[in-house]
Formats: C-alpha cells, structure tokens, sequence
C-alpha cells in the first residue's frame, strides 16, 4: 500500500519535514516515490512553513494513496479556498 507520510530530516532539536509518497512497508528513511513538498514545524514569519505540490497530491490519492493522520491535517489546513 502507498501513503502519503512525513519523512524527517533537519539536526536534534531542529526538525524538518519532506511530505513523501512512499511504500507503507518501507523504512521511514529509506527510499521514497516521489517528494512532494516539505513542513517545517519551526519556521519564522519571514520563512515558508508549509510547501505542497496538491496537483501531485490529488494524483497519488487517485491511485489508492492514503495519507497519513497528520499529513491529512497540513493538506486541510493548506487547501486554498475554493
């Protein structure tokens, strides 16, 4: 199965987020689909906070891809309204 999930980087006590599509069966570092976007929980006002290509979203979930818990909360909160 392919979800949708937060793979984390950055150094200890500075974490930073890429929104994956990945295996559900892989590693959490281990390789991934495709990235398609980042979260970076610490960022300043003059720093992007949230970046996600939804185009690419809406694809993977046309396929069967499911994101997960949190990942489904940052895509609600950055939908753009309609």
């Amino acid at each position: 199965m392919v979800t949708i999930r937060l793979a984390r980087g950055g150094a200890n006590k500075r974490p930073y987020y890429r929104i994956i599509v990945a295996d559900r069966r892989r590693a959490l570092t281990g390789n991934c689909i495709e990235r398609i976007g980042f979260y970076n929980p610490l960022a300043t006002d003059k720093e992007e906070k949230l970046r996600v290509d939804l185009a690419r979203v809406q694809y993977w979930v046309s396929k069967g891809a499911k994101p997960t818990e949190r990942v489904a909360h940052l895509l609600k909160k950055h939908k753009p309204a309609a």
